[in-house]
């Protein structure tokens, strides 16, 4: 049984990046053009204009009662649009592909999308207070102000931006088309879903398409702090590693300075201040004498005898200098 399938699977080439998408003209054009539509959905509910008079148009044709055979479908294929099943699954596969391209971008730029999602939609839905249809108390009005969080879709945006990211980070160009038809399908479902089932008006489900889309246009604005909170983490990780770590002890190579201590004699005292016995680097340019270990020099020997002679000593003997003994004279 083969146990290094992780480690072969590690070792595979990544596939093939493209740079991540950018500001350009086109796409500014875009962010532009989506932005006037969702302020013109605002406006056009906040002054009830014909827009909220479909909307009741809508909700009183009652889909649901018209269509009764897909209910049961719709009610399961709304999940594609719920934060927290959507979220985990697409993180999952996210985290799978950071795993492999030992990067944190693709989780970062999730967050990153499903933060600016949560702040800008949730703001929106508090500020407005819409009530939804079943929850509608006269007839012709947008319902606006009434403790209401339904204005825009959250699911219709959220579908938005989850499967967008996918194709906002496919790694190559044919991917990115795929997913993107991939995503546009899949939140137009979710929209018409939930007027469908009555827990939107149809200019809820407009304002959450363009919310999500003006997420998606406008992640590259994000991608620098993308990068460096991905920069910041691993430096964090690599301080993290580093202190619970022992400092290996690094062997010298050939040619290298080290240090060579001349060897101590048995019982002697090694002087403190007696420049043959500093150690010595290995290299360096010095006129003091090499002390080799082998060889000890003639001044760390240990006299065997008093300075000046090489002769054991002799009882009758006596230095030269010094004031002999009388010697009885033989014959006398």
């Amino acid at each position: 049984m083969r146990t290094d399938i992780f480690a072969r699977l590690d070792r595979e080439p990544e596939p093939p990046k493209i740079e991540p998408p950018r500001m350009s003209r086109h796409r500014i054009a875009l962010f532009g053009g989506t932005l006037a539509f969702y302020l013109a959905i605002v406006i056009a509910v906040l002054v009830s204009s014909w827009l909220v008079t479909l909307d009741w148009k809508v909700m009183l044709f009652r889909p649901y009662q018209q269509w009764p055979g897909i209910h049961a479908f719709l009610d399961y294929y709304i999940v594609l649009g719920q934060r927290g099943p959507t979220a985990t699954m697409v993180a999952c596969w996210l985290g799978w592909r950071s795993w492999r391209q030992h990067t944190l971008r693709p989780l970062l730029t999730l967050g990153a999308a499903l933060l600016l999602l949560n702040v800008t939609v949730g703001a929106v839905k508090i500020g407005l207070g819409r009530l939804g249809p079943h929850y509608a108390t006269q007839i012709g009005s947008a319902e606006l102000f009434a403790g209401g969080d339904i204005f825009p879709s959250g699911h219709t945006a959220n579908a938005v931006v989850t499967w967008g990211i996918l194709a906002y980070l496919a790694t190559t160009p044919r991917a990115r088309r795929y997913l993107s038809a991939m995503s546009a399908i899949v939140s137009l479902g979710v929209g018409l879903t939930t007027v469908y089932l009555g827990t939107h008006w149809l200019s809820d489900v407009l304002l959450g398409w363009a919310a999500g889309l003006l997420i998606m246009l406008g992640l590259p604005w994000v991608e620098p702090l993308i990068t460096r909170a991905e920069a910041w983490i691993f430096a964090q990780r690599d301080n993290l590693r580093g202190l619970g770590r022992p400092v290996p002890s690094v062997p010298v190579a050939a040619g290298g300075p080290r240090t060579v201590l001349p060897p101590q004699p048995d019982g002697g005292d090694v002087p403190a201040q007696n420049p043959a016995l500093e150690p010595v680097t290995a290299g360096a340019t010095s006129t003091r004498p090499r002390v080799h270990a082998s060889h000890p020099m003639r001044s760390e020997r240990t006299p065997v005898t008093p300075a000046g002679s090489r002769r054991p000593p002799h009882a009758d003997r006596t230095p030269r200098g010094g004031n002999a003994p009388a010697r009885p004279v033989a014959g006398g």
